[in-house]
């Protein structure tokens, strides 16, 4: 299992790039990681629960934190923290990048639901 070399936070594209000791490398948007965090909050408890977030379009991160030599905790500024991001599941989220957002966007849209924070009144 490749494990990443490289962990680096661009606060100002909000954006974590992963680099691993396979070479692959992804950046990562706060936003998607925070959709698809791998919480049970957000996945649910089993098969078919996963939860679509909203609102999240323009989510920051306020900081990561090591766990163990496995993980990393990321804090995101919506105050969510409750997810372990292994290096399997950050590997598997750069390399499904793209057919993981088609999909959330597709749910969205089902819902009636959208990327940008309700509007306060």
């Amino acid at each position: 299992m490749p494990t990443p070399t490289e962990l680096r936070l661009s606060r100002a594209e909000q954006v974590l790039h992963v680099t691993f000791d396979n070479g692959e490398a992804f950046a990562l948007p706060a936003e998607y990681l925070r959709v698809e965090s791998p919480s049970a909050e957000v996945q649910g408890h089993g098969p078919g629960q996963k939860v679509i977030v909203a609102g999240r379009r323009h989510v920051g991160i306020l900081r990561l934190e090591p766990v163990g030599h496995y993980a990393v905790r990321i804090v995101f500024d919506d105050l969510h923290d409750s997810g372990i991001y292994s290096w399997a599941h950050l590997l598997e989220l750069g390399r499904e990048r793209d057919a993981r957002w088609a999909e959330y966007e597709r749910a969205l849209a089902s819902k009636a639901l959208s990327r940008d924070p309700p509007r306060r009144a």
